[in-house]
């Protein structure tokens, strides 16, 4: 399970995430900040245009439905991690967070991805890392690639 550090998403719910791993029924869980409404101060505007701009063109491009392609929790099994992390350089080796590496990972194994609403507030700790406009070139780069990988062969 990968959780930010910030605390945006309280540990505490981890146990969803687990709780769907653990029947096996899906192999890669997640996070969606997009369903439930959030703090006021949890997410910069262009970023939640970004993240629905992602979203949208995640959704098209894997035919599997996205609405948060960029949050941080996530679950898979340690056997689904070590075959996807083997195949990375597949999509390119430029993904800053490594968010769509998993993503694009678990597509491309053909995982059973299912997401999972959670509850996103004010950061708790620390600064954020991200670099809007910089980062946000570099994961707009790898989409192009994956496109290339995915749809145009």
């Amino acid at each position: 399970m990968i959780l930010d550090a910030d605390l945006t998403m309280p540990p505490e719910q981890l146990s969803k995430f687990w709780n769907v791993i653990r029947t096996g029924k899906d192999e890669f869980v997640n996070g969606s900040r997009l369903v439930y409404p959030m703090q006021r101060e949890a997410m910069r505007f262009l970023n939640l245009i970004a993240n629905k701009m992602f979203s949208l063109i995640f959704t098209w491009l894997l035919s599997q439905r996205f609405t948060d392609t960029l949050c941080g929790t996530k679950a898979l099994r340690r056997t689904d991690y070590l075959r996807l992390r083997s195949g990375w350089s597949y999509f390119g080796d430029f993904d800053p967070f490594g968010d769509f590496d998993l993503i694009f990972g678990a597509s491309k194994l053909s995982l059973k991805v299912v997401e999972v609403p959670i509850r996103y507030a004010n950061r708790t700790y620390g600064e954020t890392q991200i670099s809007r406009f910089r980062h946000g070139f570099m994961l707009l780069r790898m989409v192009l690639f994956a496109f290339l990988r995915i749809k145009a062969l």
